[in-house]
């Protein structure tokens, strides 16, 4: 049996998240988790889970827990914020300790797992930028079971993360910029050695973000499709790209 449609009586009141129901009132067979960027909240995600309509699948857009300093506007996921004076931009690499375990523990393990009868493999995660690097370390810290898988847009395993001896058998894909990633090569390598299954998809682009076009998409889209579950014997995310 697959799990029920999730609500925000699942999870505690300090978590706040928007829930989606899967298109057309389907049952949902899948969970995607979307995990928003720096200086964002998770309204511009639940639109995007209303947009990515995919088949079986309710989307559940969750906001990072600690607002921007000053009255920026906007939250973010670190442990800390820092302003890098070398770079003029705040570090995006603080930690993350409290968002994984908000992440892991009290969205996937006692919400979508413990309340409505997931398993963690039906579960995928979403993220870009700082979005990106909790959904890593958050499929990076679940020991002895696997997610449906994560997509990291522009976002690494922590530096600050110490490796596991076991791979992680989730499937991983990074989408990142051809020219001034934060992805660099060696956090490719740390990548592959905390993954079994790593994906790589460079777009021709300077600088990170969010999928611009339908060439960009369309390798999400076929990881969809290949790691979303459906009870119609189709894969779930298979969706046509306009």
């Amino acid at each position: 049996m697959p799990g029920r449609l999730p609500t925000k009586a699942d999870f505690p009141s300090s978590v706040n998240l928007s829930v989606t129901p899967a298109p057309s009132a389907q049952q949902p067979t899948n969970i995607l988790i979307l995990l928003h960027g720096l200086g964002d909240t998770n309204a511009s995600f639940t639109r995007l889970g209303q947009q990515l309509n995919l088949p079986e699948t309710a989307c559940i857009a969750v906001q990072a827990p600690a607002p921007l300093p000053f009255d920026l506007g906007g939250f973010h996921w670190g442990d800390d914020m820092i302003f890098d004076q070398n770079m003029g931009e705040m570090d995006m690499d603080t930690g993350f300790k409290a968002s994984t375990r908000l992440v892991l523990d009290k969205v996937v393990r006692e919400g979508l797992v413990g309340k409505c009868g997931y398993r963690p493999r039906e579960i995928v995660i979403f993220g870009f930028g700082q979005g990106g690097m909790v959904s890593l370390q958050a499929a990076a810290e679940l020991e002895g079971e696997e997610l449906g898988g994560v997509v990291s847009i522009g976002g690494k395993l922590s530096s600050s993360l110490s490796l596991k001896t076991k791979k992680s058998r989730t499937p991983v894909l990074i989408c990142r910029a051809s020219r001034a990633s934060a992805v660099t090569d060696s956090a490719v390598s740390k990548l592959k050695d905390a993954f079994e299954f790593v994906e790589i998809k460079d777009w021709k682009k300077n600088g990170d973000g969010m999928p611009s076009n339908r060439d960009e998409m369309l390798p999400i889209m076929q990881f969809f499709a290949h790691r979303l579950r459906s009870t119609k014997g189709v894969p779930a995310g298979s969706v046509e790209l306009n």
